[in-house]
C-alpha cells in the first residue's frame, strides 16, 4: 500500500440501484459478501444516515458476524467472521486524529477486507482494488441512490460478476 492525499475517483465500470429501505440497504451488504475477496477495500461515500453502516451490518451479517455498530467513536472497529477479519473504519473525525493513530498499513497486512467510512474526506492511503459505494438520495421518501464503481482489474471483474448476480439487478451508468 502506498500513501496518498488525494481524494476518490471512480473507475471504468459504474452501477447503480435505488435502496427504499433500511432492509433493502442490509440486504444489498448482504448480496455484496459472497464477492469480497482479501484486500478489497470498499468506501463508503455519504451524508449522516444515508446507510453506510447498515451496509457493512448487511455484509458482515452475510460471513457470519454481528454486533456491528459504527466506528465513528473508535475510528476502527474489527469483526472476525467466518472468512476472516473485516475491518471497519470511520474517517469523519479523521480531522482531529493523526492518520498514523488508525495503523491502516497494518490491518492491510492481513488482507482483510476493509470499509472505510466518509472516504471522501481525503484519503492519505492508496489501494489497489478498491469499490466505491455512494449514496445519495433518490426521492422524498427517503429512498437512496447507491452508486457502485470498482478500481483495479480484480475489483472491475468481481464487480461486473456481482451487478449480473445481483437480484433485480443493476444499472449501469
Amino acid at each position: 500500500m502506498t500513501r496518498r492525499m488525494d481524494g476518490i475517483k471512480d473507475g471504468g465500470h459504474s452501477f447503480r440501484l435505488v435502496s427504499r429501505t433500511e432492509e433493502d440497504t442490509i440486504r444489498f451488504g448482504e448480496s455484496m459478501a459472497p464477492f469480497a475477496f482479501p484486500g478489497l477495500v470498499v468506501l463508503l461515500v455519504g451524508g449522516l444516515g444515508a446507510g453506510k453502516t447498515t451496509l457493512v451490518r448487511g455484509f458482515c451479517r452475510a460471513r457470519g458476524c454481528s454486533n456491528v455498530r459504527s466506528p465513528s467513536f473508535t475510528l476502527v472497529n474489527r469483526y472476525e467472521c467466518r472468512e476472516g477479519a473485516i475491518i471497519h473504519a470511520d474517517l469523519y473525525r479523521l480531522g482531529r486524529v493523526d492518520p498514523e493513530e488508525l495503523d491502516m498499513e497494518d490491518y492491510m497486512d492481513e488482507e482483510p477486507v476493509l470499509f472505510i467510512e466518509w472516504a471522501d474526506r481525503g484519503l492519505p492511503w492508496s489501494f489497489d482494488q478498491v469499490w466505491t459505494v455512494r449514496f445519495g438520495h433518490a426521492g422524498d421518501d427517503g429512498s437512496r441512490e447507491i452508486t457502485l464503481s470498482a478500481e483495479g482489474d480484480r475489483a472491475i471483474s468481481v464487480l461486473d460478476a456481482f451487478a449480473e448476480d445481483y437480484p433485480g439487478g443493476m444499472t449501469g451508468v
